[in-house]
């Protein structure tokens, strides 16, 4: 039976969320995929690194993390002294990249793909940066070297929606897509339908723990923006940058703009659409009032929602429902299988 060794770039709640998920499903692997998987290594910026091919003992790497110490300590090998060396030094058959998403330049995620595809492994993320910003180089450096680059987690968590297109709808046309694919500003404008001023409920959003110290990326539409360029970058090819989207987020929306919409019978959304237009892409973020009538009508707390427009199906939707670092674990584990069945 094949068994992959497994290399982790960040072990946030994702990274730790990915690595239980892998222990309770190993026999599910074992039995209906044909493999097991063994976590060789672990890097992170700020809580150390490491290296053992026996394998590392993921409940100790657990609660190193959760008490803020070194993962060094399960290091059977020197300190690589950099991420890059890291990858380099691992003895690994896939990567998870999963460090923090830089909007604009996809670095240094991506940068890290490229060696671990360089090196002939399988790379995997959530991270939608080098899917926006290098998809054609990766994608490029992965054929020659017959492994895989796959993302499935960097839209909508662990929803099917890259393999859908890969695999159950062949042949189609996608003309458009319209969504919310921020959920974290879906809550928002949904606490203050609720009654919350904008900046409580920023704070509020921030107290469980989905809002950043820093909300602008999502308040201000960069995460939305990301996503359309990730979905118009690979399913409809054609290459899109966050800043060629155009591009308003939720910081003008008041309580008696919500409060009009709601007497109206209505609701603010932050809503994000591409679609050909007479040869070139019209991709959009921004905030919309939807009626009932809408499928975005009824998307409520951190839930996201993406409907296509195919040729052949006029309208067909996608829904996930409060999702959480489970969910984006979901994902990775799904490409992991897709890489070993060459799916």
């Amino acid at each position: 039976m094949k068994e992959f060794r497994l290399a982790l770039i960040g072990f946030g709640n994702v990274g730790q969320a990915l690595a239980k998920l892998l222990e309770t499903k190993q026999e599910i692997l074992r039995a209906e995929h044909g493999f097991s998987t063994r976590i060789v290594g672990i890097a992170t910026l700020h809580h150390g690194m490491a290296i053992d091919p026996a394998g590392i003992d993921v409940t100790a790497a657990l609660q190193i993390s959760k008490s803020g110490g070194d993962l060094g300590q399960l290091s059977t090998q020197p300190y690589p002294g950099s991420i890059i060396n890291f990858i380099e030094n691992v003895p690994a058959d896939v990567l998870f990249e999963n460090s923090p998403v830089n909007h604009h330049t996809g670095q240094p995620a991506a940068d890290h793909l490229r060696a671990a595809l360089a090196q002939g492994m399988h790379g995997i993320t959530a991270n939608k940066g080098p899917v926006v910003h290098a998809y054609d180089t990766l994608s490029t450096i992965a054929r020659e070297k017959g492994v895989r680059f796959l993302f499935e987690s960097a839209v909508m968590d662990g929803a099917p929606i890259f393999s859908l297109f890969r695999g159950p709808l062949p042949a189609v046309e996608l003309k458009g897509f319209f969504g919310i694919l921020n959920s974290c500003t879906n809550l928002l404008l949904e606490m203050m339908e609720n009654g919350r001023t904008f900046d409580e409920a920023v704070e509020y959003g921030r107290s469980i723990g989905i809002t950043e110290t820093d909300p602008s990326a999502d308040i201000d539409g960069w995460d939305a923006a990301i996503k359309v360029a990730a979905l118009a970058t690979v399913l409809m090819g054609k290459s899109l940058k966050p800043d060629q989207v155009e591009r308003e987020g939720i910081r003008g929306v008041t309580r008696e703009m919500i409060q009009d919409a709601l007497q109206a019978g209505e609701r603010w959304k932050l809503v994000c659409s591409a679609r050909r237009m007479d040869g070139r892409m019209e991709a959009k973020v921004a905030p919309q009032r939807v009626s009932p009538r809408s499928p975005l009508y009824s998307i409520n707390g951190t839930s996201s929602f993406v409907q296509f427009e195919l040729d052949t199906l006029p309208g067909l939707g996608i829904l996930e429902s409060n999702p959480g670092p489970d969910t984006t674990a979901y994902g990775l584990l799904a490409d992991l299988i897709n890489a070993a069945r060459g799916g």
